[in-house]
């Protein structure tokens, strides 16, 4: 039975129908008996010690908690998860589409080690510096926009390194929400994963290989044939080719010590290693001498993002394409020389990277490419944990700019996150990820798995992570008081989506914080703006390895749903 934590008022009734769309109906009684007893109710929190999980959809997270009850574990939870998410968030496809990209992290209990799913499409072989570098650039969505889709062969490898299920247990959830669709791509689409289902049947009863068989359909057969006669008649890039070329790769995280912690995140084609920069430059400040939200935290930690920022725009991007000094970066000597640049009284109003290479606190003469930039799009969650201890992060995203004719996937619009400066790490190329803001973190304790975060909300993404996992690390906030707080952020960086330019000395407080904080962090120089709706989508997790508890959580006024038995 769900265990929800009672904190804030939520319409049971609404709450009752989102939960019931697309789901199979045997569990709704067993949900609506909590739902109607309990008032006032939480759906932003759970605990549990089976399986637990949290995401930025009511039926995405019923979908993963369907799942561990039918046996499945943290693996098969998050790609029944994911599927959903692809096709049942606020506006049905745009914060994460079934042709989108999905970093993923897992924490393996067996072998104890944090691995990287690395589900992000690369440009396809057309996508050239060439072709984009024209007035208007790369565009913002649309056909031309698309990069390889990677969230599908992301969920499949998944399932075949740490799952149990086969892909027609965990899609289930998602066909069903399908078949009730009224748009025509909703009715296209439930047509590709049945034809994906019955690959899967035809591969015979071995589970491997018909999850293979799932993905040579989708990538090396019909399905990427579509796609391809698709894009041809109407002007996009994307080929059979790049399809047939599409393998995901799994990846050994970034990761540092920080207080007795590990902390994990993806490569630098992620802005993820900027997180474990800010650490390394706030690790030999004593944070817990003033309150977490205090004008003098909010200063040290903001100045240090601003720091970080400025180095991810310098060097990250696709390490199979570019060199980037990562251990220089990550390293305790620069982050020393880097910490000296922070005024602990006077906000910066300059971008300054460093210079890892010459290990050097400033990069002489820099020049940041910047453009007129484009909307900032969002995102979604998911974050699960299981009894045996294994942990899956996933920040699922994609923004569909165009459906690929009657295959009803829709395809993402992640070229964007390029640019087309010469000689810069992240400058497009074919076969090339872009750098991504999609950042999972995971946090492993004495080889063991403990705590997991996933955030929404473009460059805000790390900015929110870094306040979370200050919250649980150094002032011992559990999940749902982690997630759920007032957040600040910085735009002292250039932009990740079609590069719009910097905002120097911004600082952006919750309207719930601004009053408290506002007047003094003025006064230290931070240009002030106040955000009306909350800074970034949270959701977190944590797992206490020595009584086997499972805690879920995420931002209630953000739409997080968290359950857990």
């Amino acid at each position: 039975m769900p265990d929800f934590e009672t904190a804030a008022l939520v319409d049971r009734r609404t709450l009752l129908r989102q939960l019931a769309a697309g789901l199979s109906l045997p569990l709704l009684p067993a949900l609506a008996a909590p739902l109607a007893a309990a008032s006032p109710v939480n759906p932003a929190s759970a605990a549990g010690d089976r399986g637990g999980l949290a995401t930025g959809n009511a039926q995405a997270t019923l979908a993963g908690l369907e799942t561990f009850k039918a046996g499945g574990n943290a693996a098969d939870a998050t790609a029944a998860a994911l599927l959903m998410l692809s096709v049942a968030d606020r506006s049905g496809h745009r914060l994460f589409c079934f042709g989108g990209e999905v970093p993923i992290l897992v924490y393996d209990p067996r072998h104890g080690k944090v691995e990287v799913i690395a589900g992000q499409g690369v440009a396809p072989q057309l996508a050239t510096r060439d072709h984009f570098n024209r007035p208007g650039g790369i565009p913002g969505g649309g056909i031309e926009a698309a990069a390889t889709p990677a969230a599908l062969d992301a969920c499949l490898t998944l399932l075949a390194r740490h799952g149990t299920q086969r892909f027609v247990e965990v899609s289930r959830a998602t066909q069903n929400h399908l078949q009730m669709g009224s748009e025509p791509w909703q009715q296209d689409l439930l047509r590709t994963l049945q034809q994906l289902v019955a690959a899967e049947a035809a591969a015979g009863g071995d589970r491997l290989r018909g999850l293979s068989a799932v993905a040579d359909t989708f990538y090396r057969g019909p399905i990427a044939r579509q796609i391809d006669a698709w894009s041809r008649s109407n002007g996009g890039l994307l080929r059979y080719e790049d399809l047939a070329a599409h393998r995901t790769r799994i990846e050994a995280p970034v990761s540092i010590d920080f207080l007795g912690h590990t902390v994990h995140k993806c490569g630098p084609w992620t802005q993820g290693p900027y997180l474990l920069q800010a650490l390394r430059l706030l690790e030999a400040t004593d944070l817990s001498a003033h309150a977490r939200q205090s004008p003098e935290t909010i200063h040290q930690v903001t100045e240090a993002m601003k720091l970080a920022l400025a180095d991810r725009d310098a060097y990250y991007g696709d390490p199979l394409f570019a060199e980037v000094p990562l251990k220089a970066l990550l390293s305790r000597d620069y982050g020393s020389m880097r910490r000296s640049l922070i005024d602990t009284r006077v906000a910066s109003h300059q971008l300054r990277p460093g210079d890892p290479r010459q290990m050097k606190p400033l990069l002489e003469n820099y020049q940041g490419e910047v453009s007129s930039g484009g909307p900032v799009h969002d995102t979604t969650n998911c974050v699960a944990a299981d009894r045996a201890g294994r942990l899956v992060i996933a920040t699922p995203s994609g923004w569909a700019g165009a459906v690929a004719g009657d295959t009803g996937i829709w395809l993402g619009s992640r070229l964007q996150s390029f640019n087309c400066q010469a000689g810069h790490p992240n400058c497009i190329a074919p076969g090339k990820r872009p750098r991504i803001t999609l950042t999972p973190t995971l946090v492993t304790r004495a080889g063991r798995g403990v705590c997991g975060i996933s955030v929404a909300g473009g460059d805000w993404q790390d900015q929110v992570a870094l306040q979370l996992l200050l919250g649980h690390l150094v002032y011992g906030l559990g999940p749902l008081e982690a997630a759920s707080g007032p957040r600040y952020g910085t735009k002292h960086l250039v932009g990740s989506f079609r590069q719009p330019p910097p905002k120097l000395g911004s600082i952006t407080l919750d309207k719930r914080l601004a009053p408290q904080v506002a007047a003094e962090l003025a006064s230290r120089g931070h240009v002030i703006e106040v955000a009306q709706q909350p800074i970034g989508q949270p959701c977190m997790i944590v797992f206490d390895p020595e009584r086997g508890r499972i805690r879920a959580a995420g931002d209630p006024a953000t739409g997080r749903v968290a359950m857990a038995y």
